[in-house]
C-alpha cells in the first residue's frame, strides 16, 4: 500500500506494542486502506495483536462547525500528557468529494499537542461516512490501545448533525457547543443531545461570558427532557479552551464519568454492544465481498438491478432473481 520496509506481521505488531510511531502510523495507514492485499496483511496484524489491553478510555468529541472542538481537544490532551498519560487523537476530518483525502488536517491545528512525547494525533479523511467517524476508527483505536495509549480521543467531523455514530466507538461523548444561546439550542438536533454524556459550552470568555451562562442553562433545562436509563446526569459546564477557563471543573467531570462508568459496569455495557455492531458490519462487509467475487451471484444481482430500473419494487426483483439463480 506504500513504498517502505516490509515487516512481518509478529514485527509489526512487536513494533506496535512497543509503541514505535512508525509502525502505528504504517498500521494506520493500512486499515484505512480498501485494497484486497491490505485487508489481508491488517487481518493477519490483528491476529498476531490479539485482544486489545483493557485500561483505556475512549473520549469522543462532537459539535457543529467553529465551537472549537480541536482547540479543546489540544488544551485536554496536554493536561493529560503533562501528568504522564498517553494520549491519542483520532481527528476525522471531512472528505475531498475529488480525491476523499482529508481537507483541514487536525494535526496542524494542534501543533502543541503534537510534539508532546505522550501525545500521538492521526489525521483521518471521513470518506464521505455519515455519522462523523472514519469508516477504520475502531481498528485504528484498537492499534492505539496495543500501542499503550491510555486517553484516547475520538474528534468527529464537524457537521454536528449526524454525528450520533460516535457513540458506538467511544465510552462517553461530549457536546461542545457555543455560546448562542437559543440559536445554539436550536441548532443542535435531537439525538446528538441525547447521546451526549457530558456538554461544554465553549468560548465563554470575555464579551460571551454571559451569553454562555445564559446557553448553559438553556441546554440543562433541554437535557431535563430526555430520560435516561442508566441514571447519569448529564453535566452542562463553561469553559474557554483557549483562555483555560473552567477547564479544571471539565477534567473534575470527566474522572467522575469515568469512574462512575467503570464503577456501575456501564462501560462494559457499550463495549459489549460496540463488539455485536462490530460483528453485524463485519459480517456484512464479508457477505458483500464474498458475493462479489461470484460471478453467479453478480448475474443474479444485474438481472435484480435491471428489473428494479424497470419499476419492479426491490424485495421483489431480488427474490426472482436470486429464485432463479437457486433453481
Amino acid at each position: 500500500f506504500m513504498n517502505g520496509p516490509v515487516w512481518t506481521a509478529p514485527e509489526w505488531a512487536e513494533g506496535i506494542r512497543r509503541g514505535d510511531r512508525a509502525f502505528i502510523g504504517r498500521a494506520l495507514s493500512l486499515v484505512e486502506s480498501h485494497l484486497p492485499d491490505d485487508i489481508q496483511r491488517a487481518a493477519g496484524l490483528f491476529d498476531c495483536l490479539g485482544p486489545p489491553p483493557q485500561g483505556s478510555f475512549r473520549l469522543g468529541i462532537t459539535g457543529n462547525p467553529g465551537a472549537g472542538k480541536s482547540t479543546l481537544t489540544e488544551a485536554l490532551g496536554l493536561r493529560w500528557a503533562e501528568s504522564g498519560v498517553k494520549v491519542a487523537v483520532l481527528a476525522v476530518d471531512p472528505s475531498s468529494s475529488k480525491h476523499h483525502g482529508s481537507i483541514l488536517g487536525d494535526k496542524t491545528r494542534m501543533e502543541g499537542l503534537s510534539r508532546h512525547p505522550n501525545a500521538f494525533i492521526r489525521p483521518t479523511a471521513s470518506g464521505g461516512q455519515m455519522g462523523g467517524v472514519a469508516a477504520s476508527t475502531r481498528e485504528a483505536i484498537q492499534i492505539l490501545e496495543h500501542a499503550g495509549y491510555q486517553r484516547i480521543v475520538l474528534e468527529t467531523v464537524g457537521v454536528g448533525q449526524n454525528e450520533t455514530d460516535a457513540i458506538n466507538y467511544v465510552d462517553g461523548l461530549l457536546l461542545l457547543a457555543l455560546p448562542n444561546a437559543g440559536d445554539e439550542v436550536q441548532g443542535i438536533k435531537r439525538g446528538i443531545m441525547e447521546c451526549a454524556d457530558l456538554v461544554a459550552v465553549n468560548k465563554c470568555d470575555g464579551a460571551f461570558a454571559a451569553a454562555g451562562q445564559q446557553a448553559a442553562q438553556q441546554l440543562s433545562q433541554s437535557l431535563g427532557w430526555f430520560s435516561r436509563s442508566d441514571q447519569w446526569i448529564v453535566p452542562v459546564l463553561q469553559v474557554s479552551a483557549l483562555e483555560g477557563h473552567g477547564l479544571d471543573k471539565l477534567m473534575e467531570a470527566l474522572d467522575r464519568f469515568e469512574r462512575w462508568t467503570r464503577g456501575t459496569g456501564e462501560m462494559d455495557l457499550r463495549r459489549a454492544a460496540q463488539r455485536e455492531l462490530e460483528w453485524e458490519s463485519g459480517w456484512d462487509a464479508h457477505l458483500r465481498a464474498w458475493a462479489s467475487a461470484d460471478p453467479g451471484i453478480q448475474e443474479a444481482y444485474r438481472k435484480a438491478a435491471a428489473a428494479f430500473a424497470a419499476g419492479q419494487g426491490a424485495a421483489a426483483a431480488l427474490a426472482a432473481a436470486f429464485r432463479h439463480k437457486k433453481n
